[in-house]
């Protein structure tokens, strides 16, 4: 638990993080490509990663040479998300990322606060899916939240939720967005992912069981 030795509290991003959702939002997609009459394969779904629902509706009905009202657009954006979070409701703990539980663990035993601090709406469903609900003493989510990442909204909340200065406070990070979140909030970053992909980050690591080596 060297990392956090100087720090009081983690701040953990979900998706990526703790675990990956990233194939729900997938097969939601493809399903609506196939209602629509078309296939929507894996490296279409390439282009959507980190890219908003309305946004990656769009591209989804590009490829399908499909055009459509703004009432049609929503309709099918709700039905997609509708079918995503149906799939949340298969995820288990199998589905957690390496270490992940560990982790969480240590951090309790060691007395650092943890926050969760992600823009999904879903996620305390996810947690609750999980069952590591009850590691967090703060969740910060898109329900809770204005402003994206990068801006450290959703950071400086689960800081302020722990009752921690914020340079008290350690985030977990695959997203450069994420990164460059908690260091305009003055906090150490700790990527998940390769320093090519998340500059800032004070450290990389594949995934949050290395930190327990």
């Amino acid at each position: 638990m060297e990392l956090n030795l100087g720090n009081k509290g983690a701040l953990f991003d979900l998706d990526g993080v703790l675990v990956d959702t990233a194939r729900y939002h997938y097969l939601a997609w493809k399903r609506l490509a196939k209602e629509l009459g078309f296939d929507f394969t894996e490296k279409d779904n390439e282009e959507l990663k980190g890219v908003s629902r309305m946004r990656s509706l769009e591209i989804l009905l590009g490829k399908g040479g499909i055009t459509g009202t703004d009432e049609q657009k929503a309709e099918w954006a709700k039905k997609k998300n509708d079918w995503y979070v149906e799939y949340l409701y298969t995820l288990d703990e199998s589905a957690l990322l390496p270490g992940t539980k560990e982790y969480l663990i240590a951090l309790r035993e060691a007395g650092i606060k943890i926050s969760l601090g992600s823009a999904s709406k879903n996620a305390p469903l996810i947690l609750e899916r999980l069952n590591i609900t009850g590691y967090f003493d703060s969740i910060v989510d898109g329900n809770s939240v204005s402003k994206a990442k990068p801006d450290p909204e959703v950071f400086t909340k689960g800081a302020d939720n722990l009752g921690l200065a914020w340079s008290d406070c350690t985030v977990y990070e695959d997203s450069l967005a994420g990164v460059q979140a908690a260091t305009s909030a003055g906090m150490k970053a700790i990527g998940i992912g390769t320093p090519e992909n998340l500059p800032g980050a004070a450290v990389h690591v594949p995934d949050l069981g290395a930190l327990l080596k």
